[in-house]
């Protein structure tokens, strides 16, 4: 393969303010924020977060597009998107922040948190029954790198660990279960639900009230309880809600929202079994990213393959 001349990259990214994204890749690379024309032969290599659509469509020599957040869905919404590599995110900080948050979450459930919260507004010194981990069963729907990382530590403090995935991901340790066929045994074993899902046109509104409703409730959690970290499309929000006020759920976790900022009239904000945070369980840091993009776009100009590139047919 021949020696490929170095590039300029496209930064589009709306939502945050791109400074130090520019300023970190301006360091090896000519960055531009839009394009010179629409068909801008200099342009090799774009760093997008739900970027225009059609920017990308008619740039001649466009080698990759790299997603600046984990999930790739706002790439695959551009109507105009060509036919070029799509690189994820892989990064080991990115994979430690999620790992902190889904343990976090899990172990606030486990020890009680919402309880103890509302005895200290309440006054109330009262110590109720805790269960051994070994008792409770956590169920992660996704086993891609951030799924498998969080399955890790969870083994080693002692919780049973599930995990379900399109296709085998077979773990040590944890009890896989695959497809269709395998999703509502995977529930039905499961006490706290974590999702760490893509967001594909199969997954979009997976947790409902019916996938919600085949969660195992006799156990000592006193109720199940969900945890989506994943993207905020994979969940119904009226469901969880309707899950919640039925006694099908006992709390949540949730970090996405169908739409974000999750809107000020949500009743998931005040709703008593709920923890909120603003899709912060794993903030993309362009201090640990842009140096594996950079790194990326060096070893394709040697002719070497891009690594961590997304599936198209599966969506991520």
């Amino acid at each position: 393969m021949p020696v490929l001349e170095k590039g300029r990259v496209l930064l589009s990214v709306t939502g945050f303010h791109p400074q130090r994204w520019h300023e970190l890749l301006s360091a090896e690379r000519e960055v531009v924020t839009e394009p010179a024309g629409a068909a801008d032969p200099s342009i090799a290599y774009a760093v997008v977060w739900k970027h225009k659509p059609n920017l990308l469509s008619k740039l001649p020599n466009l080698r990759a597009i790299f997603s600046i957040g984990a999930g790739v869905d706002h790439i695959f919404n551009d109507p105009g998107l060509p036919d070029v590599p799509i690189v994820k995110v892989v990064a080991d900080n990115l994979t430690q922040y999620m790992t902190e948050y889904v343990v976090w979450r899990v172990l606030d459930h486990h020890r009680q948190g919402a309880l103890y919260r509302h005895q200290q507004q309440k006054k109330i010194w009262h110590e109720p029954q805790q269960r051994p981990a070994s008792d409770i069963s956590v169920g992660i729907m996704g086993l891609g790198t951030l799924g498998r990382a969080a399955a890790s530590v969870l083994l080693s403090l002692g919780f049973c660990v599930n995990g379900w995935s399109r296709t085998a991901r077979p773990m040590e340790g944890v009890t896989t279960y695959a497809g269709d066929n395998g999703l509502i045994p995977f529930l039905n074993a499961t006490d706290i639900l974590v999702v760490l899902l893509p967001l594909t046109p199969t997954t979009q509104g997976i947790i409902n009230y019916g996938l919600i409703k085949e969660l195992r409730r006799r156990n000592g959690l006193g109720g199940a309880v969900l945890i989506n970290a994943g993207r905020g499309r994979l969940q119904k929000d009226d469901d969880i809600a309707r899950a919640l006020d039925e006694g099908v759920l006992k709390e949540a976790s949730l970090d996405v929202f169908e739409v974000e900022p999750l809107p000020k009239t949500s009743p998931l904000w005040s709703h008593p079994k709920v923890y909120v945070t603003p899709h912060a369980a794993a903030t993309s840091d362009p201090n640990h990213l842009v140096p594996i993009m950079l790194a990326q776009m060096s070893a394709l100009e040697r002719g070497e393959p891009l690594q961590n590139t997304v599936d198209r047919a599966a969506g991520y």
